[in-house]
């Protein structure tokens, strides 16, 4: 049994919620039985089923410096948290059938801590400067984690606060590896839409974070590119290894499938 305290930080994709089976929600509820989850939900698909504009290319802004972030106004951070909470219940509905029992945090509450986002961003081939509501994150705060025991998970709603105040969008793969750090977590798992981290096309089994970290910034793209990162950040802060793929979690943790991602 996981130490008391001691959680496995799981990141859901947004992109994955809808096709994870029951099976998969009854391997994590096993695993939970014995281990305290901190679960991290993204939005991304269920955002654009609300409203169709999130579709648009519009809707995505590209900074000085070649990254990309959702373009987050007060109405899409309300419009999160309209589908952070529908996806709470379905989250709750799932796990407490199967003897879980969950709780939702914000992050903007108390939880995670972001800093000063980017102002100039790429408008019609212009870079103009924006009020983007996003920001790097800086600090969590565990101590809203007050019931990390097994048998019970917290759900995560990846936003968080300035120093000004104001609530902000972040991304959800470092925002994982951030908590992750912050509790003492022992692993981290990111379940993708992709079974393996592909190099040169090939699926890796296993790869250390110097190697992982070259492959991020010279041939990864979008999605892949962010969990690499998030993937280094949790191991910095003193995670031990960190495993990514589209399948259960223990079969992620055993190493049976996915890509493990290790310090060495």
């Amino acid at each position: 049994m996981s130490a008391s305290g001691t959680p496995t930080v799981v990141k859901l994709g947004g992109s994955t919620l809808d096709d994870l089976s029951g099976a998969w929600w009854d391997d994590l509820a096993a695993y939970g039985k014995d281990h305290p989850l901190v679960l991290v939900h993204g939005w991304s698909k269920p955002l654009k089923r609300l409203r169709p504009r999130y579709s648009e290319p519009s809707a995505v802004l590209r900074d000085r410096y070649g990254n990309q972030s959702r373009w987050t106004t007060p109405e899409v951070i309300e419009d999160i948290k309209t589908v952070s909470s529908t996806l709470a219940e379905e989250v709750f509905g799932r796990l407490s059938e199967r003897g879980i029992t969950a709780e939702r945090l914000l992050g903007s509450d108390g939880l995670v801590s972001a800093g000063e986002g980017e102002r100039w961003w790429w408008r019609e081939k212009q870079l103009v400067e924006l009020e983007n509501l996003v920001g790097p994150i800086t600090g969590v705060d565990p101590a809203p984690l007050k019931n990390l025991t097994a048998g019970h998970a917290y759900l995560v709603t990846p936003l968080a606060r300035n120093a000004a105040g104001q609530e902000v969008n972040t991304d959800a793969d470092r925002a994982a590896a951030a908590l992750a750090g912050a509790t003492g977590a022992t692993d981290l798992v990111l379940v993708t839409d992709v079974a393996h981290l592909l190099v040169d096309g090939e699926p890796v089994r296993r790869i250390g974070a110097e190697a992982a970290a070259a492959f991020r910034d010279k041939g990864a793209t979008g999605g892949m590119r962010k969990k690499l990162r998030a993937a280094g950040e949790a191991l910095d802060a003193g995670v031990s290894r960190v495993v990514l793929g589209a399948a259960s979690v223990s079969d992620l943790l055993a190493g049976r499938t996915g890509t493990v991602i290790t310090r060495n």
